[in-house]
């Protein structure tokens, strides 16, 4: 999803405190190498006593770690520009009551765009599956030889037990669908945290 450009909230910054906002963006970062990006989240204690210590409000505290959470979300977005064709994928998985599936690739100059549904029973059930509380989404990697690959899930939806999501992979994909796999993770909202289902296609 494009973001809106940033605009801060005041034009006033004390300069007094510069080093220590340098300081600050030191520790985040010695902070996300000691962790290996993977810092998981104080316990309530911690917040608690943090809170009491410096004096801050709990929920806050518990705000600006959440966000640490969530630099990803920051990555500047590749728009694919310059449409080539289409490359039937037409691969799929089975679970239970649900059928994964990707049709297709949109093949661009810089990017392509996967198409990944998920069909299954809905029943009586009144609220689509990303209304309900237990929501969760996919994230795509792609296993292949020699290339990094970021995977951007662009979002999606849909009703009636059909639901439709893209991805955004860049660079683009080769037009040899036997040189790449597609891996799907499972999360639950918020906060990224995996289910322990994962299948590759």
């Amino acid at each position: 999803m494009k973001q809106l450009p940033f605009e801060p909230p005041t034009d006033h910054y004390d300069k007094h405190i510069e080093e220590i906002d340098e300081q600050i963006c030191y520790l985040m970062n010695q902070r996300k190498e000691l962790s290996k990006n993977n810092p998981g989240f104080p316990t309530k204690q911690l917040i608690a006593s943090w809170s009491r210590k410096y004096n801050f409000y709990e929920d806050y505290l518990n705000s600006v770690f959440a966000n640490f959470l969530s630099e990803e979300l920051f990555k500047p977005v590749v728009e694919p520009k310059g449409f080539l064709k289409n490359i039937p994928i037409l691969k799929s998985f089975e679970k239970d009551d649900r059928f994964f599936s990707v049709t297709f690739v949109r093949q661009y100059e810089n990017a392509s765009v996967v198409h990944f549904t998920i069909d299954g029973e809905d029943g009586d059930d009144p609220f689509p599956r990303n209304f309900r509380e237990d929501h969760t989404y996919f994230e795509l990697s792609i296993e292949g030889e020699g290339t990094d690959y970021d995977c951007r899930n662009e979002g999606g939806g849909g009703s009636g037990g059909h639901e439709a999501y893209t991805f955004i992979v860049t660079p683009a994909l080769p037009d040899d669908i036997s040189k790449y796999k597609f891996v799907f993770k499972e999360y639950k909202i918020p906060f990224q945290r995996p289910t322990g289902f994962e299948f590759t296609i």
